[in-house]
C-alpha cells in the first residue's frame, strides 16, 4: 500500500524500489594517508523508484495529479524501519509510455517515477 497525499494509489506499482541514501557533506568527508574515510553523514534519507504496468488514463491522470505539488507526503513500506513510513518527497521526471488506444480510451504502460525526499 502507497499512499500520497492520504489518497492509496490506485494502480500498484510493477516495481518498487526503496533507496536509503547517506547524504554527507563532501568538503568535510575526506580520505586520509593512511586510506580512512572520515565521514561527515549528515542524515539518511528515502528514494523511490517505481514502475507501472498498464494503467488506465483515469488512473494515470489520478497518479500524476497526486504529485502536481512542490512537494507531498508519501506513505511507502520502508525496509529499515520495518513498517509504514509517512515523509515528504518531490518527484522527477515522469515518464509514460502510450500503449495502446482502444476506442476513446487511452493505455498506458511503462510509467517510471523517482520520488526523492526532501
Amino acid at each position: 500500500m502507497i499512499k500520497i497525499n492520504g489518497m492509496t494509489i490506485a494502480a500498484s506499482p510493477a516495481t518498487f524500489v526503496p533507496t536509503i541514501i547517506d547524504l554527507d557533506d563532501g568538503e568535510s568527508s575526506i580520505r586520509t594517508a593512511d586510506g580512512k574515510l572520515h565521514r561527515d553523514r549528515i542524515r539518511v534519507m528515502r528514494q523511490l523508484d517505481m514502475t507501472f504496468g498498464i494503467l488506465t488514463w483515469a488512473e494515470l491522470s489520478a497518479l500524476m495529479k497526486s504529485m502536481a505539488d512542490t512537494f507531498f507526503n508519501v506513505t511507502y513500506p520502508d525496509p529499515m524501519t520495518g513498517g509504514y513510513e509517512t515523509k515528504r518527497f518531490y518527484v522527477g521526471n515522469r515518464n509514460p509510455a502510450f500503449a495502446v488506444a482502444k476506442g476513446s480510451e487511452i493505455l498506458w504502460s511503462g510509467l517510471k517515477i523517482t520520488l526523492t525526499e526532501q
